[in-house]
């Protein structure tokens, strides 16, 4: 079997419990924690990978595919980042998430992504079992357009014990959501209690961060039952020119978060269970609406110096599993009950309903309406059985592990509409004053759904030693679903030592990912004043009036096909390096379509009037898209001077393609339309196409300082306008740096201090007119605040 021998263990917890690289642990250890340092003798514990079923002692430096594992001690005690997405973001290349604004409700959620791909072709483990997505669908201006995902920040950072980052297709060892590789977050349950006081804010002065939180591990019935509880207030940042009706910065977000999580034995075996709860007050800032747009966006009466409305939402998260894991004689059994719950409940405020206030002017009153709207909002919900059985035989070549199971899922996709105010025409046609809640309209009735659907899965898993130094793991699962039917996929992958410490791996497989309910049913409708006639405009859901009239496709599972080829290489007991290629094709691409209208698909125009439509877009399975790139990481250690230097380099490389559009029969001829050269480079360039961290941390006694260069390659999007004579946005490449300091007071009691893009670094200026935020440039690469310093002092009890 491979094994990491005891010196060589002992090597790696002394490097990676160091500040840098435990934040910036590679695919090659996954032995590291931080626990104490390993005595020579000590026993190579059980080591559980993600990407493995396997029960016996393993290590991920030695896995068939490439892993990352990031002890996250370090991070939650010191780290610069006060949220699980943005500190992942500055320490894995290959994981991107921006923050945005502009986007309406995807500023108020970071959405996440795994080598270019997007947000919802990522699974998200939480223990090994599924976490649930958000029910937001990311629509206007959001880089993950038409994409759903998880809400990594839903999750406290000191809960957390490490991530698990598998680089590789997974679909048939995890099912739907595996193309892009898979996260598992690993939750603390050790015993002793310890505190987090952060503070934080951008050079400017705005934005502030404030966090607290807590962790305590108790002793219960001869287990462990640890809770976290955390609270993180950010303030609103704003970069827009001084005297504009603009906010662009930062969303407002107040976090209430607790979670529970431990073991406890029972009978032969031992009951585990997680909860969590986060309770998110959220504000983002909409486009401005100027004094003179009167009667249209604006009265006079109301904001005489115009106004820019708030989009607030009550984000309502809530995870839990309980599980019951046993041995049976020598298979080991594990029973599971996953549940999880996202709403996002929308209130516009320091807005108007124009179409009211002039309809009230038109009455002889004041031509005023109310300032603040319920515009409704949606709901997921998930609930998923597991059971899963494995057992090694040691007797079978150099040893076989055998793993299947089966899964049973249910989801719920909710829309609920808004108050009467929040959508309203009250002037009618030809009045001049739009509907509804300016900044965001709300839902209506007709916009109202609950949807459900279950699946049904199976898989079995097998992975030999041949021989001492090749490994094979095979899978092959089948997956069904009420709403579009079945789909069976594999995966082949192997590993050869062809030397002490050299190590060559690579994988084969297919995936797929089904349709999430948000994307099938999604639905809203508004009205727009084109050449002073109102047109309904609709977001159509599928399967619905107006897409099965104009004879938009059923849609099915996006299918993939992923390779991988790399090797690691440890030359000493204080050197490792990676080197992963992998290419990935996707067909039949879940894509949100450009907006069809008498302007650019006259022909379509009957029919929508029959409707009483104006306009529509649509969820379409229609483009077919590669993704090639390469992953690199060097860890190096050394002693200089009196102290220790610890040395990281991580990169990803990736190019995204779109290869075929696949437009339905009533489309063909206006592929241009189904998908812009905007909508393009959104999918192709949604995140740089380079990304590299540089880490230096010095360890002299108390002292520890560490300096991390980032940098992030070129990225190019499309123009507001679609005009052939406008140049594209074109970021060219930028590079950032973080600092920090930290002194350790005694081993229970430490501070840290430090500042993140401490040189003001900004992406490239553009043409205002042309961004889809309105500003001169968006939220790319590494976002558009600047400078931010911090402050962060940990203590253990």
């Amino acid at each position: 079997m491979f094994k990491l021998t005891p010196l060589r263990r002992s090597v790696l917890i002394s490097l990676y419990g160091s500040v840098a690289l435990a934040a910036l642990a590679p695919t090659a250890y996954a032995q590291a924690t931080s626990a104490p340092q390993a005595q020579s003798g000590d026993v190579v514990p059980t080591v559980s990978i993600v990407g493995s079923r396997r029960v016996a002692t393993t290590s991920a430096t030695e896995t068939a595919v490439p892993v990352d594992f990031i002890p996250m001690t370090k991070l939650a005690e010191q780290g610069g980042q006060f949220d699980l997405a943005q500190t992942l973001t500055y320490i894995s290349p290959s994981f991107n998430s921006t923050r945005q604004t502009g986007a309406d409700g995807a500023d108020l959620v970071d959405s996440a992504a795994l080598r270019g791909l997007g947000s919802d072709q990522t699974l998200v483990l939480m223990n090994g079992k599924r976490r649930h997505s958000t029910s937001l669908v990311n629509i206007f201006g959001a880089r993950n357009r038409g994409n759903t995902g998880t809400d990594m920040n839903a999750i406290p950072l000191l809960a957390v014990k490490n991530i698990q980052v598998l680089r590789d297709g997974a679909a048939a060892q995890y099912g739907s959501d595996a193309i892009a590789g898979v996260i598992n977050v690993e939750l603390k349950k050790s015993l002793g209690c310890e505190t987090v006081l952060g503070y934080g804010q951008y050079s400017k002065g705005d934005g502030e961060n404030l966090l607290a939180s807590g962790y305590c591990g108790v002793p219960v019935a001869g287990g462990v039952v640890g809770i976290t509880a955390e609270y993180l207030d950010r303030d609103r940042s704003n970069r827009a020119d001084p005297g504009s009706l603009r906010t662009i910065g930062d969303s407002k977000v107040e976090n209430q978060t607790v979670y529970l999580n431990g073991e406890i034995p029972a009978g032969p075996g031992k009951v585990y269970f997680t909860a969590g709860l986060q309770k998110r007050d959220a504000s983002s800032a909409a486009f401005g609406r100027g004094p003179d747009q009167i009667p249209t966006r604006n009265a006079q009466a109301m904001y005489p110096n115009g106004f820019a409305p708030y989009i607030d939402a009550i984000i309502d998260d809530q995870y839990g599993t309980i599980g019951y894991r046993t041995n049976l004689g020598d298979w080991t059994a594990d029973l599971s009950q996953t549940y999880g719950y996202n709403k996002m409940h929308y209130t516009i405020r320091n807005t108007l309903n124009a179409s009211i206030a002039n309809a009230d002017l038109l009455a002889g009153g004041r031509g005023v309406s109310k300032s603040e709207f319920d515009a409704g909002g949606f709901s997921a919900e998930q609930m998923t059985t597991n059971v899963d059985v494995a057992r090694f035989y040691p007797g079978i070549m150099n040893g076989l592990n055998l793993a299947f199971g089966a899964e049973y899922r249910t989801e719920n996709y909710e829309i609920f509409a808004g108050e009467a105010g929040s959508y309203i025409d009250a002037d009618g046609p030809g009045f001049g004053g739009d509907p509804g809640s300016q900044g965001f309209p709300g839902f209506r009735p007709a916009d109202v759904t609950d949807r459900d659907r279950h699946s049904v899965a199976a898989y079995v898993d097998v992975e030999t030693d041949v021989t001492d130094r090749l490994k094979v793991l095979s899978a092959v699962r089948y997956e069904k679903f009420s709403d579009f039917g079945s789909s069976v996929t594999g995966k082949l992958a192997a590993a050869y030592k062809i030397a002490d410490g050299v190590l060559l791996r690579g994988s084969a497989s297919t995936g797929f990912r089904a349709p999430s309910l948000q994307q099938a049913y999604f639905s809203s409708t508004f009205t727009e004043f084109v050449n002073g006639r109102p047109i309904d405009s609709v977001f159509a859901p599928n399967g619905g009036a107006v897409a099965n009239a104009i004879g938009i496709p059923k849609l099915k599972e996006e299918e993939s096909t992923s390779f991988t080829l790399g090797a690691t290489w440890a030359p000493t007991q204080s050197t490792s390096v990676t080197a992963d290629l992998y290419r990935i094709a996707i067909d039949d691409r879940i894509v949100f379509s450009g907006r069809f209208d008498a302007d650019n698909f006259a022909p379509i125009v009957p029919l929508l009037n029959t409707l009483g439509v104006g306009a529509a877009q649509f969820f379409v399975n229609s483009i077919d898209t590669k993704t090639q790139g390469l992953d690199l990481t060097v860890a190096h250690r050394a002693a200089v001077g009196p102290g220790k230097l610890n040395t990281f380099l991580a990169m990803n490389i990736s190019k995204t393609e779109v290869t075929a559009v696949h437009a339905p029969a009533v489309f063909t001829g206006f592929e241009d339309v189904l998908l812009s050269e905007r909508e393009r480079l959104f999918i192709e360039q949604g995140g740089p196409r380079r990304k590299a961290t540089l880490a230096f941390e010095y360890l002299l006694g108390k002292v520890g300082t560490e300096f991390k260069i980032i940098h992030f390659g070129s990225q190019t999007l499309g123009t507001w306008s679609g005009s052939e004579s406008v140049p594209n946005q074109h970021y060219k490449p930028k590079t950032s740096a973080d600092l920090s300091l930290t002194y350790n007071f005694s081993e229970k009691t430490k501070l840290t201090v430090g500042g993140a893009n401490i040189f003001n670094v900004k992406p490239t200026v553009q043409d205002e007119n042309e961004t889809d935020n309105g500003f001169k440039y968006e939220s790319v690469q590494f976002g558009l605040n600047g400078a931010s310093y911090f402050a962060r002092l940990w203590h253990k009890f």
